[in-house]
């Protein structure tokens, strides 16, 4: 039963983490190519800093969470990621404009509770 409960995981962790990067690697284009206002600045901390804390949550921290490295950290930063992508970019926006937020925000939320399992660099 372990073993289910650890491959379940992985598929997880593999599949959200994987699909987040859709998301993160074309805002890592748009930044290294000098644009800033892919992300904007949503939290009024400035469209650079709001720039790097998204790419933290959409590409550093899911590529932690495949590999199984601090998936525990790396998923509550993915979370916060798409918290403020649910409730305050697209807090006024109808549903069906923030359900993909809100999923991966309850996905990331999961794995942050259960964490990497045995199947990752981590082992717990």
């Amino acid at each position: 039963m372990k073993r289910n409960y650890d491959l379940g995981l992985l598929i997880l962790r593999i599949g959200i983490a994987g699909l987040m990067l859709t998301h993160g690697i074309p805002k890592f284009l748009a930044f290294i190519g000098g644009d800033l206002s892919v992300v904007g600045d949503p939290i009024g901390i400035g469209a650079l800093l709001s720039t790097i804390l998204v790419l933290i949550g959409e590409l550093i921290a899911p590529v932690l969470i495949i590999i199984g490295i601090k998936t525990r950290f790396a998923a509550v930063a993915s979370a916060i990621t798409m918290a403020v992508a649910a409730f305050m970019v697209h807090g006024a926006d109808p549903l069906a404009k923030k359900e993909m937020a809100l999923l991966y925000l309850i996905s990331f939320t999961a794995i942050a509770f259960m964490g990497a399992g045995s199947i990752s660099v981590d082992k717990k």
